[in-house]
Protein backbone atom coordinates (compact mmCIF):
# COMPACT_ATOMS: atom_id res chain seq x y z
CA UNK A 1 0.00 0.00 0.00
CA UNK A 2 2.82 2.34 0.91
CA UNK A 3 4.52 1.67 -2.45
CA UNK A 4 1.34 2.61 -4.33
CA UNK A 5 0.99 5.85 -2.37
CA UNK A 6 4.66 6.74 -3.09
CA UNK A 7 4.17 5.98 -6.78
CA UNK A 8 1.06 8.18 -6.98
CA UNK A 9 2.83 11.04 -5.17
CA UNK A 10 5.86 10.73 -7.46
CA UNK A 11 3.73 10.78 -10.62
CA UNK A 12 1.80 13.78 -9.36
CA UNK A 13 5.05 15.69 -8.65
CA UNK A 14 6.37 14.89 -12.13
CA UNK A 15 3.20 16.21 -13.75
CA UNK A 16 3.52 19.48 -11.80
CA UNK A 17 7.08 20.08 -13.02
CA UNK A 18 7.17 22.64 -15.85
CA UNK A 19 10.56 21.59 -17.21
CA UNK A 20 12.04 23.92 -19.88
CA UNK A 21 8.87 24.53 -21.87
CA UNK A 22 9.34 28.30 -21.84
CA UNK A 23 13.04 28.28 -22.88
CA UNK A 24 13.94 29.32 -26.43
CA UNK A 25 16.35 26.96 -28.18
CA UNK A 26 19.75 28.55 -28.98
CA UNK A 27 19.39 28.03 -32.73
CA UNK A 28 16.10 29.95 -32.66
CA UNK A 29 17.68 33.20 -31.44
CA UNK A 30 19.76 35.99 -32.93
CA UNK A 31 22.75 37.22 -30.91
CA UNK A 32 23.75 40.88 -30.80
CA UNK A 33 27.49 41.55 -30.75
CA UNK A 34 27.56 45.34 -31.08
CA UNK A 35 25.37 48.42 -31.38
CA UNK A 36 26.26 51.62 -33.24
CA UNK A 37 24.55 54.91 -32.40
CA UNK A 38 24.46 58.05 -34.53
CA UNK A 39 22.39 61.23 -34.16
CA UNK A 40 21.32 63.33 -37.14
CA UNK A 41 18.53 65.82 -37.80
CA UNK A 42 16.99 65.31 -34.36
CA UNK A 43 16.76 61.52 -34.69
CA UNK A 44 18.70 58.57 -33.36
CA UNK A 45 20.17 56.28 -36.01
CA UNK A 46 20.71 52.76 -34.71
CA UNK A 47 22.94 50.08 -36.24
CA UNK A 48 22.43 46.57 -34.83
CA UNK A 49 25.15 43.99 -35.53
CA UNK A 50 23.87 40.40 -35.33
CA UNK A 51 26.70 37.90 -35.22
CA UNK A 52 26.95 34.53 -36.95
CA UNK A 53 28.46 31.91 -34.63
CA UNK A 54 29.26 29.48 -37.47
CA UNK A 55 32.94 30.52 -37.41
CA UNK A 56 33.25 30.20 -33.62
CA UNK A 57 32.72 26.43 -33.40
CA UNK A 58 33.27 24.88 -36.81
CA UNK A 59 32.20 21.33 -37.62
CA UNK A 60 34.28 18.89 -39.67
CA UNK A 61 31.62 18.61 -42.33
CA UNK A 62 31.95 21.19 -45.15
CA UNK A 63 29.36 23.96 -44.98
CA UNK A 64 28.55 26.72 -47.46
CA UNK A 65 30.14 30.08 -46.60
CA UNK A 66 27.97 32.38 -44.53
CA UNK A 67 28.37 36.09 -43.77
CA UNK A 68 29.97 36.72 -40.36
CA UNK A 69 27.27 39.23 -39.44
CA UNK A 70 24.36 41.31 -40.61
CA UNK A 71 23.79 44.98 -39.84
CA UNK A 72 20.28 46.30 -39.23
CA UNK A 73 19.47 50.01 -39.46
CA UNK A 74 16.58 52.14 -38.20
CA UNK A 75 15.80 55.72 -37.15
CA UNK A 76 13.65 57.06 -34.36
CA UNK A 77 12.95 60.12 -32.23
CA UNK A 78 14.13 57.96 -29.32
CA UNK A 79 16.56 55.07 -29.27
CA UNK A 80 13.81 52.69 -28.13
CA UNK A 81 11.60 53.68 -31.08
CA UNK A 82 14.40 52.83 -33.50
CA UNK A 83 14.94 49.43 -31.87
CA UNK A 84 11.26 48.53 -32.12
CA UNK A 85 11.33 49.40 -35.82
CA UNK A 86 14.15 46.88 -36.21
CA UNK A 87 12.25 44.25 -34.22
CA UNK A 88 9.47 44.33 -36.84
CA UNK A 89 11.83 42.99 -39.50
CA UNK A 90 13.42 40.25 -37.35
CA UNK A 91 12.05 36.70 -37.55
CA UNK A 92 13.61 35.26 -34.37
CA UNK A 93 14.02 36.24 -30.75
CA UNK A 94 16.87 38.69 -29.98
CA UNK A 95 19.33 37.84 -27.20
CA UNK A 96 21.25 40.78 -25.70
CA UNK A 97 23.35 38.85 -23.18
CA UNK A 98 26.33 38.46 -25.58
CA UNK A 99 26.52 42.13 -26.52
CA UNK A 100 30.18 43.18 -26.23
CA UNK A 101 30.49 46.78 -27.43
CA UNK A 102 28.74 50.10 -27.98
CA UNK A 103 30.01 52.41 -30.73
CA UNK A 104 29.17 56.16 -30.74
CA UNK A 105 29.55 58.57 -33.62
CA UNK A 106 30.86 62.07 -32.96
CA UNK A 107 27.35 63.52 -33.40
CA UNK A 108 25.91 61.04 -30.90
CA UNK A 109 28.48 62.06 -28.28
CA UNK A 110 27.84 65.75 -28.91
CA UNK A 111 24.12 65.26 -28.37
CA UNK A 112 23.09 66.05 -24.79
CA UNK A 113 21.29 62.71 -24.60
CA UNK A 114 24.40 60.54 -24.96
CA UNK A 115 24.51 59.81 -21.20
CA UNK A 116 20.81 58.71 -21.08
CA UNK A 117 21.61 56.33 -23.96
CA UNK A 118 24.21 54.61 -21.78
CA UNK A 119 21.71 54.54 -18.91
CA UNK A 120 19.17 52.80 -21.16
CA UNK A 121 21.56 49.93 -21.89
CA UNK A 122 22.37 49.52 -18.21
CA UNK A 123 18.68 49.26 -17.33
CA UNK A 124 18.06 46.43 -19.80
CA UNK A 125 17.91 43.19 -17.83
CA UNK A 126 19.97 41.14 -20.34
CA UNK A 127 22.89 43.54 -20.86
CA UNK A 128 25.97 43.70 -18.63
CA UNK A 129 28.32 46.29 -17.19
CA UNK A 130 31.22 44.71 -19.15
CA UNK A 131 30.01 46.18 -22.45
CA UNK A 132 32.93 48.09 -24.04
CA UNK A 133 32.46 51.64 -25.31
CA UNK A 134 34.09 53.26 -28.36
CA UNK A 135 33.74 56.37 -30.50
CA UNK A 136 34.56 57.03 -34.14
CA UNK A 137 34.56 59.66 -36.88
CA UNK A 138 34.20 57.05 -39.63
CA UNK A 139 30.74 55.93 -40.84
CA UNK A 140 29.43 53.51 -38.21
CA UNK A 141 28.17 51.02 -40.79
CA UNK A 142 31.64 50.80 -42.36
CA UNK A 143 33.25 50.13 -38.97
CA UNK A 144 30.73 47.40 -38.09
CA UNK A 145 31.20 45.69 -41.46
CA UNK A 146 34.97 45.28 -40.96
CA UNK A 147 35.80 41.60 -40.46
CA UNK A 148 38.86 40.21 -38.59
CA UNK A 149 41.95 39.01 -40.42
CA UNK A 150 41.84 35.64 -42.20
CA UNK A 151 38.05 35.42 -41.74
CA UNK A 152 38.25 34.80 -38.01
CA UNK A 153 35.08 35.03 -35.97
CA UNK A 154 33.83 38.48 -35.03
CA UNK A 155 34.19 37.46 -31.39
CA UNK A 156 37.96 37.78 -32.00
CA UNK A 157 37.75 41.25 -33.55
CA UNK A 158 39.47 44.33 -32.16
CA UNK A 159 36.18 45.79 -30.93
CA UNK A 160 34.83 42.60 -29.38
CA UNK A 161 38.04 41.51 -27.69
CA UNK A 162 40.69 44.28 -27.55
CA UNK A 163 42.54 42.67 -24.61
CA UNK A 164 44.04 39.98 -26.87
CA UNK A 165 46.57 42.47 -28.23
CA UNK A 166 47.64 43.88 -24.86
CA UNK A 167 50.75 41.67 -24.79
CA UNK A 168 51.87 43.34 -28.02
CA UNK A 169 50.92 46.94 -27.15
CA UNK A 170 48.48 48.55 -24.73
CA UNK A 171 48.53 52.05 -26.20
CA UNK A 172 44.76 52.54 -25.71
CA UNK A 173 43.08 51.15 -22.61
CA UNK A 174 39.58 49.63 -23.16
CA UNK A 175 36.72 51.20 -21.18
CA UNK A 176 33.57 49.28 -20.25
CA UNK A 177 30.30 50.73 -18.99
CA UNK A 178 31.25 50.09 -15.37
CA UNK A 179 34.50 52.06 -15.60
CA UNK A 180 32.78 54.74 -17.66
CA UNK A 181 30.18 55.33 -14.95
CA UNK A 182 32.81 55.37 -12.22
CA UNK A 183 34.88 57.96 -14.12
CA UNK A 184 31.87 60.21 -14.75
CA UNK A 185 30.83 60.08 -11.09
CA UNK A 186 34.32 60.79 -9.70
CA UNK A 187 36.35 64.00 -10.11
CA UNK A 188 37.02 65.30 -12.72
CA UNK A 189 33.77 63.83 -14.10
CA UNK A 190 35.41 63.11 -17.47
CA UNK A 191 36.22 59.84 -19.21
CA UNK A 192 38.51 58.88 -22.10
CA UNK A 193 36.61 56.66 -24.55
CA UNK A 194 38.79 54.71 -27.04
CA UNK A 195 38.70 56.15 -30.55
CA UNK A 196 38.26 53.68 -33.45
CA UNK A 197 39.44 54.33 -36.99
CA UNK A 198 39.47 52.18 -40.12
CA UNK A 199 42.98 51.08 -41.04
CA UNK A 200 43.86 50.34 -44.69
CA UNK A 201 47.40 49.02 -44.26
CA UNK A 202 46.56 45.39 -45.08
CA UNK A 203 45.77 43.47 -48.25
CA UNK A 204 45.34 39.93 -49.52
CA UNK A 205 46.50 38.39 -52.80
CA UNK A 206 43.15 39.42 -54.29
CA UNK A 207 42.41 42.89 -52.92
CA UNK A 208 43.17 45.46 -50.19
CA UNK A 209 41.43 44.87 -46.87
CA UNK A 210 40.46 47.06 -43.94
CA UNK A 211 40.93 46.58 -40.21
CA UNK A 212 39.87 48.52 -37.15
CA UNK A 213 42.51 50.29 -35.06
CA UNK A 214 42.42 52.05 -31.69
CA UNK A 215 44.30 55.30 -32.28
CA UNK A 216 43.38 57.62 -29.41
CA UNK A 217 40.51 58.83 -27.25
CA UNK A 218 37.35 60.88 -27.35
CA UNK A 219 36.74 62.73 -24.08
CA UNK A 220 33.23 62.88 -22.63
CA UNK A 221 31.97 64.66 -19.52
CA UNK A 222 28.56 64.72 -17.82
CA UNK A 223 27.76 67.76 -19.93
CA UNK A 224 28.60 66.11 -23.24
CA UNK A 225 31.46 65.65 -25.69
CA UNK A 226 34.66 67.71 -25.23
CA UNK A 227 37.00 66.66 -28.04
CA UNK A 228 39.54 64.14 -29.34
CA UNK A 229 43.11 63.23 -28.46
CA UNK A 230 44.47 61.13 -31.32
CA UNK A 231 47.73 59.53 -32.43
CA UNK A 232 50.81 61.36 -31.09
CA UNK A 233 48.67 63.70 -28.97
CA UNK A 234 47.37 60.77 -26.89
CA UNK A 235 50.51 58.71 -26.35
CA UNK A 236 51.30 60.20 -22.95
CA UNK A 237 48.14 58.71 -21.40
CA UNK A 238 49.57 55.18 -21.37
CA UNK A 239 52.34 56.20 -18.95
CA UNK A 240 50.18 58.14 -16.47
CA UNK A 241 47.81 55.54 -15.03
CA UNK A 242 48.65 52.92 -12.43
CA UNK A 243 47.78 49.84 -14.49
CA UNK A 244 50.72 48.05 -16.11
CA UNK A 245 51.06 48.81 -19.79
CA UNK A 246 53.36 47.94 -22.66
CA UNK A 247 54.36 50.42 -25.33
CA UNK A 248 57.25 51.76 -27.36
CA UNK A 249 59.24 54.91 -27.96
CA UNK A 250 61.67 55.81 -30.73
CA UNK A 251 64.71 57.69 -29.52
CA UNK A 252 67.53 59.52 -31.27
CA UNK A 253 70.97 58.38 -30.12
CA UNK A 254 73.35 61.05 -28.85
CA UNK A 255 76.17 62.21 -31.13
CA UNK A 256 74.78 60.25 -34.08
CA UNK A 257 73.01 61.88 -37.01
CA UNK A 258 69.95 60.09 -38.36
CA UNK A 259 70.50 57.22 -35.92
CA UNK A 260 67.31 56.09 -34.18
CA UNK A 261 66.40 53.24 -31.86
CA UNK A 262 62.93 51.86 -31.05
CA UNK A 263 62.60 50.51 -27.51
CA UNK A 264 59.86 48.33 -26.01
CA UNK A 265 58.81 49.66 -22.61
CA UNK A 266 56.99 47.92 -19.80
CA UNK A 267 55.53 50.35 -17.30
CA UNK A 268 55.89 48.98 -13.78
CA UNK A 269 54.25 51.73 -11.73
CA UNK A 270 53.05 55.33 -11.75
CA UNK A 271 52.64 57.50 -8.65
CA UNK A 272 51.16 61.00 -8.72
CA UNK A 273 51.74 63.24 -5.67
CA UNK A 274 49.74 66.46 -5.14
CA UNK A 275 51.92 69.23 -3.65
CA UNK A 276 49.86 71.92 -1.86
CA UNK A 277 51.27 75.40 -1.09
CA UNK A 278 49.05 78.33 -0.09
CA UNK A 279 45.91 76.68 -1.48
CA UNK A 280 47.66 76.16 -4.81
CA UNK A 281 48.38 72.66 -6.00
CA UNK A 282 50.95 71.18 -8.35
CA UNK A 283 51.61 67.53 -9.16
CA UNK A 284 54.79 65.47 -9.17
CA UNK A 285 54.93 62.17 -11.07
CA UNK A 286 57.17 59.15 -10.46
CA UNK A 287 57.22 56.48 -13.19
CA UNK A 288 59.21 53.25 -13.21
CA UNK A 289 59.93 51.38 -16.45
CA UNK A 290 61.76 48.38 -17.86
CA UNK A 291 63.16 48.52 -21.40
CA UNK A 292 63.77 45.82 -24.01
CA UNK A 293 66.04 46.43 -27.01
CA UNK A 294 65.06 44.42 -30.08
CA UNK A 295 67.67 45.64 -32.53
CA UNK A 296 70.24 48.38 -33.03
CA UNK A 297 73.17 49.38 -35.18
CA UNK A 298 76.62 50.22 -33.89
CA UNK A 299 77.78 50.56 -30.32
CA UNK A 300 75.35 51.93 -27.77
CA UNK A 301 75.49 52.09 -23.97
CA UNK A 302 72.74 51.61 -21.40
CA UNK A 303 73.25 55.21 -20.22
CA UNK A 304 72.53 56.50 -23.73
CA UNK A 305 69.39 54.38 -23.92
CA UNK A 306 68.16 55.47 -20.48
CA UNK A 307 68.64 59.15 -21.30
CA UNK A 308 66.81 58.74 -24.60
CA UNK A 309 63.89 56.88 -22.99
CA UNK A 310 63.48 59.46 -20.22
CA UNK A 311 63.51 62.32 -22.72
CA UNK A 312 61.02 60.63 -25.06
CA UNK A 313 58.53 59.60 -22.36
CA UNK A 314 58.61 63.06 -20.76
CA UNK A 315 57.95 64.61 -24.16
CA UNK A 316 54.94 62.37 -24.76
CA UNK A 317 53.45 63.09 -21.33
CA UNK A 318 53.95 66.84 -21.67
CA UNK A 319 52.49 66.94 -25.17
CA UNK A 320 49.37 65.02 -24.14
CA UNK A 321 48.89 67.21 -21.08
CA UNK A 322 49.17 70.40 -23.17
CA UNK A 323 46.73 69.08 -25.77
CA UNK A 324 44.29 68.27 -22.96
CA UNK A 325 44.50 71.84 -21.65
CA UNK A 326 43.59 73.14 -25.11
CA UNK A 327 40.19 71.40 -24.94
CA UNK A 328 39.76 72.02 -21.18
CA UNK A 329 40.27 68.36 -20.23
CA UNK A 330 41.95 66.96 -17.13
CA UNK A 331 43.37 64.19 -19.27
CA UNK A 332 45.42 62.54 -16.49
CA UNK A 333 42.62 62.86 -13.88
CA UNK A 334 44.82 64.96 -11.60
CA UNK A 335 41.70 66.30 -9.87
CA UNK A 336 40.91 62.80 -8.69
CA UNK A 337 44.41 62.43 -7.26
CA UNK A 338 43.92 65.52 -5.09
CA UNK A 339 40.40 64.36 -4.16
CA UNK A 340 41.77 61.01 -2.96
CA UNK A 341 44.79 62.35 -1.09
CA UNK A 342 43.70 65.75 0.23
CA UNK A 343 39.96 66.18 0.05
CA UNK A 344 39.94 69.34 2.22
CA UNK A 345 42.06 71.27 -0.28
CA UNK A 346 40.09 69.76 -3.16
CA UNK A 347 36.84 71.13 -1.70
CA UNK A 348 38.34 74.61 -1.43
CA UNK A 349 39.64 74.95 -4.97
CA UNK A 350 37.50 72.62 -7.08
CA UNK A 351 34.85 73.83 -9.51
CA UNK A 352 32.40 71.24 -10.86
CA UNK A 353 34.74 68.54 -9.58
CA UNK A 354 37.85 69.85 -11.34
CA UNK A 355 40.80 71.72 -9.90
CA UNK A 356 42.23 74.61 -11.94
CA UNK A 357 45.11 73.42 -14.11
CA UNK A 358 47.78 75.41 -15.92
CA UNK A 359 50.87 74.58 -17.95
CA UNK A 360 52.87 74.54 -14.71
CA UNK A 361 50.51 72.31 -12.72
CA UNK A 362 52.49 69.24 -13.80
CA UNK A 363 55.60 70.48 -12.02
CA UNK A 364 57.92 67.47 -12.04
CA UNK A 365 58.12 64.21 -14.00
CA UNK A 366 60.61 61.69 -12.56
CA UNK A 367 61.24 58.64 -14.74
CA UNK A 368 63.34 55.68 -13.62
CA UNK A 369 64.41 52.99 -16.11
CA UNK A 370 65.18 50.00 -13.87
CA UNK A 371 66.40 47.49 -16.44
CA UNK A 372 67.61 47.68 -20.02
CA UNK A 373 67.40 44.22 -21.54
CA UNK A 374 69.33 43.90 -24.83
CA UNK A 375 67.48 40.71 -25.80
CA UNK A 376 70.83 38.92 -25.98
CA UNK A 377 73.74 38.52 -23.58
CA UNK A 378 75.59 41.64 -24.72
CA UNK A 379 75.04 44.92 -26.50
CA UNK A 380 77.21 43.78 -29.44
CA UNK A 381 75.58 43.54 -32.85
CA UNK A 382 74.51 40.06 -33.95
CA UNK A 383 75.98 40.62 -37.43
CA UNK A 384 79.33 42.45 -37.41
CA UNK A 385 80.26 44.72 -40.30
Amino acid sequence: MKKKIMLIVSLTAILLLSGCWDVTEPQRMYYIDGIGIDYKDGQYEIYMQIINFANVAKSEAPTPPAPPSEIGFAKGKTMEEAFFKLYRSIDQKIFWGHMTFLLFSEDALKNENSIPVIDSFLRHRETRYQILTYCTKDPIKDVLLVTPMLNKSLTASKLSNPLRTEEIESYVEPVDLRNLLIALNEPSHEVNIPFVSINKNWETTKEPTTETALTGYGVVSKNGFKGYLNDENARGIQWMFSKKTRGDVTIKLDNKEKEYLTVDLEKLSTEIKPIVKNNEVTFEVDIKLNAIINGFKGKVSTDQIRKGIIKAVKKEITKTYDEGLKIDVDVFRLSEQLYRKNVKVWKKIQKDGKVPLTENSLSKINITVNKVNPGRKTFAETIQE
